[in-house]
């Protein structure tokens, strides 16, 4: 059944307008909480992986089933698939933040960091405090030659958890 939904989504227009994305920020913000206490990585790395289910929770089941068939593309290095997949869940659901997020590691997947950059502005406008967002937007921005700005932001995500592979690429003082 999921994957006839996503094939209608993929192939057509909408059936029904996209419902609200579910409101996660309670959980996250505990979740924040917990990976900023947390004493290393692997105690921060469930909390981490925990978050990311509330992320690609998706407003109903046809935006879920185009999100999983997607993500498989991308996986799969079918990046012209995966971006058609995403194209289609943003056309049906633009309040999501997570399928900005998901085409643009697409875009960046194909060096195309311009608009890798605008589709993290979109789903950060959605999202201020997504972690895989602002994660992606730092090394976007860092490809990009902006290094000031990608510190800035990479700085915000490790706020939220401080544990993040990407605090290798931090510079200057510590956190």
């Amino acid at each position: 059944m999921r994957a006839l939904i996503a094939l209608v989504l993929l192939a057509g227009p909408a059936l029904a307008e996209c419902p609200p994305p579910p409101d996660h920020s309670e959980a996250l913000s505990k979740l924040y909480d917990r990976m900023q206490a947390a004493p290393d990585p692997a105690t921060a790395q469930p909390l981490n992986d925990r978050a990311w289910e509330l992320y690609t929770d998706a407003p109903d089941e046809a935006a879920q089933a185009v999100l999983t068939r997607g993500m498989r593309m991308r996986e799969s290095w079918d990046l012209l698939g995966a971006l058609q997949a995403f194209d289609r869940l943003i056309d049906y659901c633009p309040d999501w933040a997570e399928g900005w997020n998901q085409r643009a590691f697409v875009h960046y997947l194909n060096q195309n960091f311009t608009a890798a950059l605008d589709d993290l502005n979109a789903a950060l406008e959605r999202s201020p405090r997504h972690l895989g967002a602002l994660s992606g937007k730092a090394l976007t921005l860092t490809a990009l030659g902006r290094e000031a700005e990608a510190q800035a932001v990479l700085r915000a995500a490790l706020a939220l958890n401080p544990w993040l592979p990407e605090r290798s690429l931090l510079k200057g003082e510590e956190l």
